[in-house]
């Protein structure tokens, strides 16, 4: 996917979580993320944020703030952003769906994933159905994987080959593991959730190398 062709599927993805929050009740707000110690409500907030988190003199202020951490400069932020009503951030989301602006650090293609990402941290542990664009999907996984930080995928993987059923793509090397491809991006950035969508003679080791 090109520069373009990203930023579009992140407007659409970003008004797509827009609606998908706008019929949560208040529990489901506070439940618990895919994100370690994140509920929706924060998740919610750092994708409404993200546009809007582009100035270098505050960027460097909240991580004097956080001590020097980007991540948690990132999670204060966040967790801070989203103390606002849900009602607001579905309207920021609206609002600043088409913005181009880029966070401090990073470029269109972590954005990419990062929305992608955090709207499956949303709709899983509320069991929603979120379907993502799969050609997305593919570049914010080939993404992820010629990454280090902070995910270290190549590392954490190693000894398994990783097949799409859904497009072409595939990684590693190894025992054969297949699934869709937004299955993979989850396990590349941290996130389990969808192994039982995978399958294939390699998923036993991929299953110990994730619980390690």
């Amino acid at each position: 996917m090109d520069r373009d062709d990203s930023w579009r599927v992140i407007e659409r993805e970003r008004l797509a979580l827009a609606d998908l929050l706008e019929g949560l009740g208040e529990e489901q707000w506070e439940t618990r993320s895919l994100c370690e110690g994140w509920r929706v409500r924060d998740v919610a907030g750092h994708v409404a944020l993200t546009p809007r988190l582009t100035s270098l003199p505050r960027v460097v202020g909240e991580l004097v703030r956080a001590g020097g951490s980007y991540d948690r400069m990132v999670r204060d932020v966040s967790i801070r952003h989203a103390r606002r009503p849900g009602a607001d951030l579905v309207g920021e989301l609206r609002e600043y769906a088409a913005s181009r602006d880029l966070v401090v650090l990073t470029d269109h293609e972590n954005i990419l994933f990062d929305t992608l990402v955090h709207a499956q941290d949303i709709a899983v542990p509320l069991g929603i159905d979120h379907p993502a664009p799969v050609d997305a999907a593919r570049a914010g996984a080939d993404r992820v994987w010629s990454m280090g930080w902070p995910f270290h995928a190549r590392k954490r993987l190693a000894g398994a080959h990783l097949v799409a059923t859904d497009t072409d793509w595939e990684v590693g090397s190894g025992e054969r593991v297949e699934g869709p491809v937004l299955a993979f991006l989850l396990l590349l950035t941290g996130r389990p959730a969808m192994l039982d969508r995978l399958s294939g003679p390699g998923i036993a080791t991929l299953i110990r190398a994730v619980n390690t």
